[in-house]
């Protein structure tokens, strides 16, 4: 949520920044409300004054007693009229901003989609092979690690059942990272996927994902599509010391999407899935660490690729592709033989207050002050995408897989073959 006080300021401004990411923002209308509230306040705390003042007066029994009697009663039903007032115009003011994205930030670049990213950084070598390369999905129906066709038997298209050698580079990921992220500080974490509404519009994912989260009529829960969506919420109308934060978790769990609209390569093999697992990485911190620790997450994010040794680059993502809470955010995309291109693997992003104002997520500073916090969050892992990263980056002539060194004291094995 914007704070109302800096479209107040800054009405121009918020204006524009919204517009970079396509939003025609009805900032007029918001300051008449706002102006039209101030104004019936002021009349209220009159009346109430007023109302006070008589009250007191009666209880001194006055000579015109009754005369003030009825004047209070007549004060009461004016009163409950401009107070009902104020409640709608309020809850008209909430409904507007609460429609508003958050706002970009000043270096996010200019553009209305993908074509408008920009790619800061390349790292890693992209690998020369003397053979022509097959993409994961061969490689693990070859060495019997992937079955889609089974699955899609079960549970219809874009799911699949992991096996083997593959299985078991999963635990040796989820370890590997895991351990990385507590020697940073970090907090393990296993959350609810299951998640209330109201939460999700709490976070500002929905109404935007509607038709991308899959949903539970009956009790009105949602499959969680990242566990961002579920412990970001858990400090909801709490109030943190300063001294506890920044507060880090590295959350593991299955993700949920509906992947509405997917069509094309995506949907081959395990690239773009209604079912995976992710470490998502997320935090709270102080409002002037908040751009620093953005930068901090995404270190983390291009070391774990570093270390798994996959070629990627970074993203700086334009504000019309930026997502409805982020004001700033980074893709990490690994290198995939198979398909000849980048492909994403990793986000990264600052949503400033928005969230915590919408779920009211506060820290109490050292003089006794009450401020909202900033939340982040950042992909660790998708799991099924490193392994396709990692399937393709490293298959040879013969078909079998070396397994990244980092791991191999995870999984125990060196080579993945038959």
């Amino acid at each position: 949520m914007i704070d109302i006080r800096l479209i107040e300021i800054k009405p121009e401004e918020v204006r524009k920044l919204l517009k970079k990411k396509g939003v025609d923002a009805p900032i007029d209308e918001i300051l008449r409300l706002n102006q039209e509230r101030k104004d019936l306040i002021k009349e209220v705390d009159s009346l109430r004054h007023l109302q006070n003042v008589t009250s007191r007066e009666i209880q001194k029994n006055p000579s015109n007693k009754e005369e003030l009697i009825a004047q209070v009663k007549g004060i009461v039903p004016k009163l409950r009229e401009l107070e009902d007032k104020l409640k709608n115009i309020e809850s008209s003011i909430n409904e507007l901003i609460l429609s508003l994205p958050n706002l970009p930030h000043e270096s996010v670049p200019e553009g209305k989609d993908e074509t408008g990213n920009i790619p800061i950084k390349y790292s890693g070598s992209i690998p020369q092979f003397d053979f022509t390369p097959k993409d994961h999905l061969e490689l693990g129906e070859s060495l019997d690690l992937i079955d889609v066709k089974r699955a899609g038997k079960v549970s219809g298209s874009r799911f699949y059942y992991l096996k083997r050698e593959l299985v078991i580079l999963e635990y040796a990921l989820v370890q590997f990272v895991t351990e990385l992220l507590v020697k940073k500080g970090f907090i393990p974490i296993i959350p609810p996927v299951l998640v209330m509404e109201d939460i999700l519009y709490g976070l500002g994912y929905l109404p935007e994902l509607e038709e991308q989260m899959y949903k539970i009529p009956l009790d009105k829960l949602r499959l969680a599509g990242t566990s961002e969506h579920t412990v970001v919420p858990m400090f909801k109308d709490e109030i943190l010391d300063v001294k506890d934060l920044p507060q880090r978790f590295i959350s593991y769990s299955s993700c949920f999407r509906r992947e509405a609209g997917a069509a094309g390569k995506d949907t081959r093999g395990i690239l773009r899935v209604h079912q995976f697992d992710k470490l998502e990485m997320v935090s709270f911190t102080l409002p002037d660490k908040s751009w620093e620790e953005h930068e901090f997450l995404l270190s983390i994010e291009e070391e774990i690729m570093t270390r798994l040794n996959i070629p990627y680059r970074v993203v700086l993502i334009c504000a019309g592709d930026l997502g409805f809470p982020a004001s700033k955010k980074y893709d990490i995309e690994a290198w995939l033989p198979g398909q000849d291109r980048y492909r994403e693997t990793h986000s990264c992003s600052n949503c400033t207050d928005f969230q915590s104002r919408r779920l009211n997520i506060r820290y109490r500073d050292d003089d006794g002050n009450v401020h909202y916090v900033h939340t982040l969050n950042g992909t660790a892992l998708a799991i099924g995408r490193a392994l396709i990263a990692i399937m393709e980056n490293n298959q040879n002539s013969d078909g079998s897989i070396n397994v990244p060194e980092v791991l191999i004291p995870y999984a125990k094995f060196e080579v993945i073959k038959r």
